[in-house]
């Protein structure tokens, strides 16, 4: 079993894994990944993912699409390079949990808005359960207080910790 601590979104304090390219608050003045951001800590790097996520949502609702587990992972993790059915299907599992989906219907799950206290408490959610994916670590590993940190900083909103474990 590979250990999630090597994972590259970890070292990077990156675990949504976001890609080089904008300049995020909270980057290392040494970029040594090639292809992702490395954020000075994982607040940091949970507040520039819950920055995309409030961006998908805006253009979501401007393009009257809903703000969806299925349109975000769709967008986040395009099919293109990943496998996105399992991705969209993980997440799902991890946030209404296995006795919502069968083998066959993973329902399709609305977020709440993310300027709303059951918006962010979605988007802690989505985050953790996206981080399980992106590093290969199980819910109990996730770093839940930096999920929180990260939202306050980007919304200044702070779920409670209970609303976003998985």
């Amino acid at each position: 079993m590979k250990n999630y601590k090597n994972s590259r979104g970890w070292r990077n304090n990156n675990p949504l894994n976001i890609r080089r390219g904008e300049k995020w608050q909270g980057l290392t003045d040494t970029q040594s990944d090639p292809e992702f951001c490395r954020f000075t800590s994982m607040e940091m790097g949970y507040r520039a993912g819950a920055k995309i996520l409030l961006t998908y949502y805006r253009v979501f609702t401007q393009k009257g699409e809903k703000f969806t587990i299925r349109n975000i992972i769709s967008r986040w993790a395009p099919p293109n390079e990943n496998r996105t059915e399992e991705y969209i299907r993980r997440v799902t599992l991890l946030v209404l949990g296995e006795d919502y989906c069968t083998t066959k219907f993973v329902p399709e799950m609305e977020l709440g808005r993310p300027d709303t206290p059951q918006g962010v408490r979605h988007l802690g959610q989505l985050m953790a359960a996206m981080t399980c994916v992106e590093c290969g670590c199980p819910p109990r590993a996730v770093n839940y207080v930096a999920i929180r940190e990260g939202l306050g900083l980007a919304l200044r909103l702070y779920p409670a910790l209970a609303d976003i474990r998985l």
